[in-house]
């Protein structure tokens, strides 16, 4: 049988099924009457892969040929979930796939269940880079995502008695059928060592370090297609190897588990996803990852940046690299280091270019993740980046001097070095001192950035810190995880809502139409009985689908308030209790989140929340209108059952902590309304979508950080937050342990940080005035169709072309 070739929409499902079957025969090496579900998994992948090729082989040489701009985005995340739906879709292959497999009595939509979500990250910051990387794609700029190939990504959560319980998430257990492993392409990374001076061929001394450890980075990669299949990029993501794979001598002598040690050591930088960092060896582990792929990367893109222009003078002008967050800010020294110790060149030079050519994306505000390294691990783990760094801050503090005279605060402000915390390299310092922009991810975002963080920065660099407030992929966030929606949205607007976002716009005419309105509203019921069963599957809870799905999923952070919601559910128990008679209308309290291995209060918080349904949703007197619900293990693939049926959406961060967001985006997008505080992006939908189609309530970013400046006491909670804190703290939802939750009530009341409680009482109120809202349908319908249709501004294909003409200055091919 001829090869597929490049696919299209328009593929014939009777040459696809041949593929198929070919693949499972030759590749997977199976018998139709004896394959597995998996078997036909992976054969379809196999298939579809082939096509892909072609069109990344194309790209590729278009990309050569044309000699433009490639863009590089390191990130130590990338959630790309399953990708055999997000290939197809895009392809316009969907319906093509569904036709071929019938045939074999094979179920398309249980091979797409039967894939494991791909652990290569944990929330909004590897969620945003796989959007990003797919824009990428869809708008045909050459690119290179730059990642780590975890073995186990961050956990996979149990819930056992309420507690979460971290085990590994071993989704590499049957191969990565979508990937290339490149064992031509491996670079050495070395750790520790010494810095010496050796006569250089040009008169007087340079600097060599010899490192004590090297250890191996390998590439695999993945193709990722974009929107029609126009254009096909690359995501190479590494994995750790030690040079000998095994201690050949040491195995002889009977010391089998000794003669793996070394092997265990290196290979545990690709592990696992953010290793705790409680102990001394986590936290260097942490380093050592974030420096292992940050240099395979530079490395990589050095090489095929001399291989295409012979030359690294024009560096800057033909690639741009953008480091995701602080995990890649080694960037700085460690491109120096490549620049000046491995191709010769002059300092200033190096960091003209280092300057010319990296970016970064600045993602919270918080100091924990604002990462600083000690000096001392520094400069035993990597001493010739330590040399590096001391000489960019030197040359940095002389100009500020020069500028600025001898001002000791503004100096110690802006140094590289935090000399009054046991000397630490403030990562992002290092990162904004060498690039050449420094973006937030939501215009409230990068002003904070610019009054608080990075003050004095932006003080002597004003014109360095632009805002780029996030997108989401709509073809993942609409297309593919609300299929029913799509399909109304298409015959209402047309096919172009399938290219252009800014056609959801159409939806404004008919949002007060009573017909359109019931045809929304029964795609929204649908994916809603949907999550039910889920719901009824993984939890043993029975709710009811004509109820209000109130939703809060995201990562478990003491700032993004989870803990808010959950005191509200017992305010709100305590006031049904009270008044059965009350018209309550019927609600679904929906959490999903993992809480970090070793964050005990956002651990206790999810005890808390299993604690306080156990009560409320087996209370009679409630009569089944009130429910909470947690659902374990959210990843993508359940965010993707999640947001089409939400009807609310929960965007409470505390207000100045939440850098954008975006699931706020996806939940708007799918017709969930948004009940939230200034924070974030929400400001920015909030302008989008018209302030009465939002529900906004609490303490702005500036009033926070005052009330935060006068402190918190208990003394000031309202009477229905003491009740609730008080029932807490004395046993009510956890009686075999009365004081399970002192440390969540003792925090509330002494140094609420998170203002809790300044803002709980305006929260409450907001719930009610959404109560209100939701008692009557046609409004409420005529708010979600109003939120979808204005929701287009916050596409990532907007975000990446002001990446691409404001930043980067990158084209399209």
């Amino acid at each position: 049988m001829a090869p597929i070739g490049p696919l299209a929409g328009d593929v014939d499902p009777a040459v696809f099924r041949e593929a198929i079957l070919r693949k499972l025969v030759y590749s997977v090496g199976k018998d139709a009457d004896r394959a597995s579900e998996h078997d036909w998994l992976v054969a379809t992948i196999l298939a579809l892969r082939d096509g892909i090729v072609d069109r990344w082989i194309d790209s590729t040489r278009r990309t050569y040929a044309a000699g433009k701009k490639r863009v590089y985005y390191l990130s130590l995340e990338f959630l790309i979930g399953r990708l055999l739906f997000d290939a197809l879709g895009n392809l316009g292959m969907i319906e093509t796939a569904r036709e071929a497999l019938s045939p074999l009595g094979v179920d398309l939509d249980r091979l797409r269940q039967a894939e494991p979500d791909a652990a290569l990250g944990n929330g909004g910051l590897g969620r945003l880079a796989a959007c990003f990387i797919e824009s990428l794609s869809s708008l045909r700029i050459p690119a290179y995502g730059y990642g780590i190939r975890y073995d186990y990504g961050l956990f996979k959560q149990a819930i056992a008695d309420g507690w979460q319980r971290e085990i590994p998430e071993d989704w590499l257990s049957f191969g990565n059928p979508w990937e290339f492993e490149r064992p031509e392409v491996v670079y050495e990374i070395g750790f520790g060592g010494a810095v010496t001076d050796v006569p250089s061929e040009h008169g007087g001394v340079r600097r060599v370090w010899t490192p004590g450890e090297k250890i191996l980075a390998a590439a695999y990669d993945t193709p990722v297609v974009g929107w029609r299949g126009k254009h096909v990029n690359t995501l190479r993501l590494w994995a750790a190897k030690a040079p000998q794979p095994v201690a050949l001598e040491a195995f002889n002598a009977g010391d089998y588990v000794g003669s793996m040690a070394q092997r265990a050591r290196v290979e545990a930088i690709s592990r696992v996803l953010y290793p705790s960092d409680a102990t001394p060896a986590g936290y260097e582990l942490r380093l050592r990852q974030e420096y292992f792929f940050t240099s395979a990367s530079l490395q990589d893109l050095v090489r095929r940046h001399l291989a295409t222009f012979g030359s690294l003078a024009n560096l800057g002008e033909k690639a741009a690299i953008q480091l995701n967050d602080t995990h890649p800010a080694i960037a700085v020294a460690e491109l120096m280091r490549i620049l000046v110790d491995g191709h010769g060149l002059p300092y200033d030079e190096a960091w003209r270019l280092t300057r010319q050519t990296l970016n970064y994306t600045n993602h919270t505000l918080l100091p924990e993740a604002l990462e600083t390294w000690s000096v001392q691990l520094m400069e035993r783990l990597l001493p010739r980046h330590m040399e590096i760094i001391y000489r960019i801050n030197w040359h940095h503090l002389e100009d500020v001097a020069r500028e600025h005279g001898q001002d000791q605060d503004l100096i110690r402000s802006v140094s590289l070095i935090d000399e009054t915390n046991g000397r630490r390299v403030r990562m992002g310092h290092l990162a904004f001192l060498g690039s050449n922009r420094v973006n937030g991810v939501s215009a409230l975002h990068t002003e904070l950035m610019r009054e608080t963080v990075f003050a004095d920065l932006h003080r002597l660099f004003p014109d360095r810190i632009v805002s780029k407030t996030n997108g989401v992929t709509f073809r993942r966030w609409l297309q593919q995880c609300n299929p029913a929606l799509t399909t109304l949205l298409v015959e209402t607007l047309g096919e172009r809502v399938l290219d252009d976002p800014s056609a959801l716009r159409g939806l404004e005419t008919v949002a007060g139409d009573p017909a359109f309105q019931q045809r929304y509203a029964a795609v929204k019921h649908a994916n809603k009985e949907t999550l039910a069963a889920i719901i009824a599957e993984r939890t043993g809870w029975r709710v009811d689908p004509a109820a209000m799905f109130d939703v809060q999923i995201k990562r478990i952070h003491e700032y993004k308030r989870q803990l808010l919601n959950v005191l509200e559910t017992v305010a709100l128990y305590h006031a049904m209790k009270a008044h059965p008679d009350r018209d309550w209308p019927s609600r679904v309290k929906v959490f999903a989140g993992k809480a970090a291995a070793s964050y005990a209060q956002a651990k206790l918080i999810i005890k808390l929340a299993h604690d306080v349904a156990k009560v409320v949703n087996t209370d009679p007197d409630l009569r089944g209108r009130l429910k909470l619900v947690f659902l374990p293990n959210y990843n993508v693939s359940l965010a993707e059952a999640i947001i089409p049926a939400a009807d609310l959406s929960e965007q409470i961060s505390t207000a100045g902590m939440e850098a954008s967001g975006t699931g706020n985006m996806k939940l708007a997008l799918n017709g969930a309304l948004t009940i939230g505080t200034l924070d974030g992006a929400n400001v920015e939908i909030r302008e989008q979508v018209g302030e009465e189609n939002i529900f906004i309530f609490g303490l702005t970013a500036e009033e926070a950080a005052e009330k935060r400046r006068l402190g918190t006491s208990r003394e000031e909670h309202s009477a229905r937050l003491a009740r609730v804190l008080y029932e807490i703290e004395t046993g009510l939802f956890s009686p075999e342990e009365p004081h399970r939750y002192a440390p969540i009530v003792q925090a509330l009341s002494y140094n609420d940080h998170f203002l809790v409680g300044p803002d709980f009482d305006a929260y409450y109120d907001a719930q009610r005035v959404v109560d209100g809202a939701w008692a009557h349908q046609p409004t409420w319908r005529q708010m979600a169709i109003l939120n979808t249709a204005r929701i287009d501004w916050f596409s990532s294909d907007r975000t990446i072309s002001e990446y691409a003409a404001e930043i980067w200055g990158a084209e399209a091919l």
